[in-house]
């Protein structure tokens, strides 16, 4: 039997997804492990925003959902209680969830780590900034190019 019920779906739902979301997911989780408590609740506010109830619920058994009531509606404040319990394979599911609803939200996360000294002393999170830079640049161009 599966310890956390949470990897068939997130497996099954990653991989529908392009490999580069894939590699972004999992950065995330990365960059969420090593991430000192307050950017943690930061990244996951952030993560949150454009989820609604339902969302959160079939995501990681509903730990976002708990936390998303706990912390209030609209003016969210997670605190570092709430994410006592949230594992980087919780965020990366997170993130993958996200990433179908909306990519300005993940790309987003480029100014959360570029604002924080913290978060981006690791590997994990100059790779995650450098992909996310890249992937605002190639949709700049994109969009570019349809207006022309």
């Amino acid at each position: 039997m599966n310890p956390n019920p949470t990897q068939p779906a997130t497996a099954a739902t990653s991989s529908l997804l392009p490999a580069s979301d894939q590699a972004i997911a999992q950065l995330v989780g990365q960059v969420y492990e090593a991430a000192p408590a307050t950017e943690r609740s930061r990244l996951i506010e952030h993560l949150l925003k454009p989820l609604g109830v339902l969302s959160l619920v079939a995501i990681a058994n509903g730990i976002f959902a708990k936390i998303r009531f706990r912390a209030g509606w609209p003016d969210m404040h997670v605190q570092a209680e709430d994410l006592n319990n949230v594992q980087p394979s919780d965020v990366i599911a997170l993130v993958t969830r996200v990433q179908q609803v909306s990519v300005q939200v993940v790309d987003g996360l480029a100014e959360l780590l570029a604002a924080s000294p913290s978060m981006t002393r690791s590997a994990a999170a100059a790779l995650l900034l450098a992909m996310l830079l890249q992937r605002v640049r190639s949709h700049r161009a994109s969009d570019h190019d349809l207006d022309a």
